[in-house]
């Protein structure tokens, strides 16, 4: 598949956009509303990486706190090995399926989106959501609550080029490590790590995201 941006590509999305689509945060409602689950990179063997590569950064830094903005459905989290948790998310209907699903496990918090105060946490994580976030408005406002919000490091795990092309409206592709390098000067890239299963390589459970791991400057 070519991913390239092509003027007629770019016109008929933002079209797609226009019709029937009510924003980020009310695509994501309606999803879990419908039945819908966080997407095909918080399952199988996708998932399985990320939980491989997050468990042994959380271990092996010595993280004693993660806050995720964009807990989705929790599935990615019934992988996770973190000493305490907040998970942080726009859809009401996500926060009640994790609340539900993790009950009992007194080491995970579960926040609303619209209810979050100026959490902090040694890392902050971001996992398939940037690209989901088609308004600039909404973007802008993520990034400065994910740096904010983190005391040590933040990870995320996108794709970073607006080159990229997505079919579906509620996609967008950017290159958010210029926006970092931009706005928050008190972090630096200190690593990024590849995805074991790029967009390419095979046919089906593939990602064009990657790890990008932030840390805040001595």
């Amino acid at each position: 598949m070519n991913y390239k941006l092509s003027w007629y590509k770019t016109v008929l999305i933002m079209l797609k956009r226009g019709v029937g689509f009510g924003g980020s945060a009310d695509y994501w409602e309606q999803r879990y509303a419908k039945g819908g689950h966080s997407g095909d990179g918080s399952y199988g063997r996708l998932a399985k990486f990320k939980a491989d590569f997050l468990n042994n950064f959380v271990q092996g830094h010595g993280v004693d706190s993660v806050l995720e903005f964009g807990c989705g459905d929790g599935n990615q989290l019934k992988l996770a090995a973190y000493p305490v948790y907040t998970g942080v998310d726009v859809s009401s209907r996500s926060i009640e399926i994790c609340r539900r699903l993790f009950a009992g496990d007194a080491t995970k918090t579960f926040v609303l989106a619209s209810d979050y105060d100026n959490i902090s946490s040694d890392l902050v994580l971001s996992l398939d959501v940037i690209y989901h976030l088609v308004e600039d408005a909404v973007f802008e406002t993520y990034m400065r609550q994910l740096f904010s919000a983190a005391r040590r490091y933040v990870i995320i795990y996108s794709s970073n080029s607006a080159d990229l092309f997505a079919e579906s409206p509620h996609v967008r592709h950017r290159e958010f490590t210029e926006w970092v390098a931009a706005n928050q000067p008190g972090w630096r890239l200190a690593g990024m790590t590849p995805n074991r299963y790029p967009v390419g390589a095979e046919s089906r459970e593939t990602s064009f995201a990657h790890f990008f791991i932030f840390e805040l400057a001595a």
